[in-house]
């Protein structure tokens, strides 16, 4: 499984009325990691002809995180089929478990001309997965 991670320390501008990370945050950091890992593991002829787009999140909020809190990131590919992947995004504070937020993001691969989906080519699965 290749699995990416990236670190953030949770900011005044992260937080929310009740003075914990707000969710929204919490769905920027899920779009923050999986750009960063997909542009770690592209080629670029796949970024000339294809493109993904987000079909649902489904976040899961366990607790809150704190102003000042390291977080950790960690993204990694379940599974693809067809014109989907199967993305999840763990956000826990780092050196420590459970997770605070876990989300699962189904992404739909897109012809960068045409704008329709196209199955994920075999050696994109393998970066991928």
């Amino acid at each position: 499984m290749n699995t990416f991670h990236i670190n953030v320390t949770v900011a005044p501008e992260h937080l929310d009325d009740l003075n914990h990370v707000n969710n929204v945050q919490y769905l920027e950091w899920v779009q923050q990691v999986s750009k960063a890992h997909w542009q770690k593991l592209s080629l670029p002829e796949w970024d000339m002809h294809y493109i993904w787009v987000v079909h649902s999140h489904l976040i899961r909020y366990h607790q809150p995180a704190f102003l000042g809190e390291e977080l950790v990131i960690s993204t990694f590919i379940k599974a693809a089929k067809g014109a989907k992947s199967e993305r999840h995004v763990h956000i826990t504070r780092k050196g420590m478990e459970p997770p605070l937020v876990t989300c699962e993001t189904i992404w739909v691969l897109l012809d960068a001309k045409s704008g329709k989906p196209v199955r994920v080519p075999a050696e994109m699965i393998s970066a991928l997965e």
